[in-house]
């Protein structure tokens, strides 16, 4: 990795179509994650080494740096899209499924289902009435979409992202999830499960991604919570008192343009952002599940084996015990007084 501080630091990037100021501050310290050709060896290592890198030429997503709003309309098909609504920028993933695990948990953003001619009409109201909402549109690209999307679709470049995946084993392809966002949305660090190789098609995002070991500094919510894998932590408020070791983090950041691709190894924390006035964002991701773990386990174990470990003796506990509630208990009751002191 790179050991230049922040973002800013490095001019070329600046000329792509943005500056410092429509990038927020935080109270941490970042280094640049690199931009190379596909063809770089050094690009390569970063990828087997589970590292992010931006590569800059990959021709991914080459038939859709022409997707617009207009395009996407005409084109896209009848089928219904998810869109997220809130009253602020940051929009926390949930879990529907474990909102009952928690039951005064309320959702900061609303999802509904509607036509993506409804989507851009919403979007083109709350513009107009410089609404305090906002809107995020997430959703897999399925078989509704209509014929120009699959012609487009279809000449992507899925020789060189194929010969990624057998390289490192990695599992299929889950999904290819379609991101269209207001400028100045965030999607809060959380980390994934998954390989990704996350292509910019319009407009700017900020990506500050922290690695597995950092763990401890960025205080999940539990496995049960409908915020799994989220950070508890509000990056543009800190509360120290509550989280005291996310003094201690650093992160590895980006910006990515049209054309870009950022690999964003599993398990690692990524935090984006549509840079402020920068217009509307348009993204597609493209998920694997990950290699298949090896018969012979090496040790000392990597960072997310451990986050691995970590998760399934929650989920573990969590059916044990039959109540997510009494983990947190469980497990304080276990460590207190007898791991987190020094023995003799």
């Amino acid at each position: 990795m790179g050991d230049t501080d922040g973002v800013n630091a490095d001019p070329e990037l600046q000329s792509f179509g943005w500056n410092s100021s429509q990038l927020r501050s935080y109270p941490f310290s970042c280094r640049q994650i690199p931009r190379l050709s596909h063809a770089d060896p050094r690009a390569e290592a970063f990828i087997d080494n589970e590292e992010p890198v931006v590569l800059t030429d990959t021709n991914l997503v080459y038939p859709a740096l022409k997707w617009d709003l207009d395009y996407l309309q005409e084109n896209i098909g009848s089928g219904d899209f998810s869109v997220y609504s809130a009253n602020t920028h940051k929009f926390l993933y949930y879990d529907e499924k474990k909102m009952a695990n928690y039951k005064n948990f309320k959702p900061r953003s609303r999802r509904e289902e509607m036509k993506f001619r409804q989507f851009v009409d919403l979007l083109h109201q709350t513009q107009q009435d410089e609404s305090q909402e906002r809107l995020y549109l997430q959703q897999t690209l399925n078989d509704t979409v209509g014929r120009k999307i699959v012609v487009d679709f279809l000449g992507f470049n899925w020789n060189w992202i194929s010969k990624q995946q057998a390289k490192r084993g990695w599992g299929p392809l889950t999904s290819n999830l379609l991101l269209i966002g207001m400028e100045g949305n965030i999607t809060p660090a959380h980390y994934d499960e998954q390989q990704n190789f996350f292509a910019q098609i319009k407009g700017y995002k900020r990506c500050i991604l922290f690695p597995p070991d950092q763990f401890e500094c960025l205080y999940p919510y539990p496995v049960h919570h409908p915020c799994d894998r989220q950070s508890q932590v509000d990056f543009e408020n800190p509360d120290y008192e509550r989280f005291p070791k996310f003094r201690n983090i650093v992160g590895y950041e980006t910006v990515v343009g049209p054309g870009d691709v950022l690999y964003i190894p599993m398990y690692w924390w990524h935090h984006i952002e549509s840079i402020l006035n920068g217009g509307i964002t348009i993204t597609v991701n493209f998920w694997y599940k990950g290699a298949p773990t090896p018969k012979k386990i090496e040790y000392p174990l990597k960072a997310h084996q451990k986050v691995a470990i970590m998760r399934n003796i929650e989920k573990m506990l969590g059916e044990a015990l039959g109540n997510p509630q009494e983990v947190g208990p469980l497990l304080n009751m276990m460590i207190k007084g007898r791991y987190d002191q020094t023995l003799t």
